[in-house]
């Protein structure tokens, strides 16, 4: 298929062409891109959550009264569970929230993640993102001219210095390198900006495993 190219001023920058089976996928499997979305925010999870147990609680272990005589349960500590300022039973502890997926099964979500913004309508590609100079209010009219409020930008193998420090105080503006590419990022921002060089890396890595 062929997208039209635009340049960063609005101006036309031609066409490129984009694979079907990277960006032509019709049947978007939702199932496909919540596993990996799951996955990825697994992954961002810390897991340092945890409350003390037993043996952690800062407490007398002296038995609480005598074991027999007193016609109430039997019992040996105040740091159980059940008594206030005790331990907490079955609580978080530290651990990691992450599993695994197969990098074939990753691969199948972008794919599907990217057809889902061409059939959407909410593919750009940009024939270059580069600045003369870090313009804060220069790229959000450039931005605003062309329509985009809610993007993320996929800026090539290096992202433009000029262009990172003027895009870094707009909101609800992400910009990322090639290798940067994910589902999570794609799917939260309504337009995904691709440049000329990106198009060409993704057609490149991902033509590749297709055809393995």
């Amino acid at each position: 298929m062929k997208l039209d190219v635009i340049k960063l001023d609005g101006g036309k920058g031609g066409s490129i062409e984009l694979s079907d089976a990277i960006f032509g996928i019709e049947d978007i499997r939702g199932d496909i891109l919540q596993r990996v979305v799951t996955w990825q925010l697994a992954k961002r999870r810390s897991g340092n959550h945890k409350i003390q147990v037993r043996n952690e609680v800062s407490r007398t272990g002296k038995k609480m009264y005598k074991q027999k005589g007193t016609g109430g349960a039997r019992h040996g500590s105040r740091r159980a569970a059940q008594f206030v300022g005790g331990a907490k039973a079955h609580g978080p502890v530290v651990r990691s929230h992450a599993f695994d997926l197969t990098k074939k099964f990753r691969a199948l979500a972008l794919r599907h993640a990217l057809s889902s913004k061409v059939k959407s309508g909410s593919l750009v590609i940009m024939d270059s993102v580069t600045l003369a100079d870090p313009k804060t209010a220069g790229l959000r009219a450039s931005l605003e001219k062309i329509g985009l409020k809610n993007v993320l930008v996929i800026a090539g193998a290096e992202v433009d210095a000029n262009f990172k420090l003027a895009a870094r105080n707009i909101p609800n503006v992400d910009v990322l390198p090639n290798a940067g590419l994910n589902v999570y990022d794609v799917l939260r921002r309504h337009t995904l900006v691709l440049t000329k060089d990106a198009v060409e890396a993704i057609n490149a890595r991902y033509a590749e495993k297709e055809a393995a």
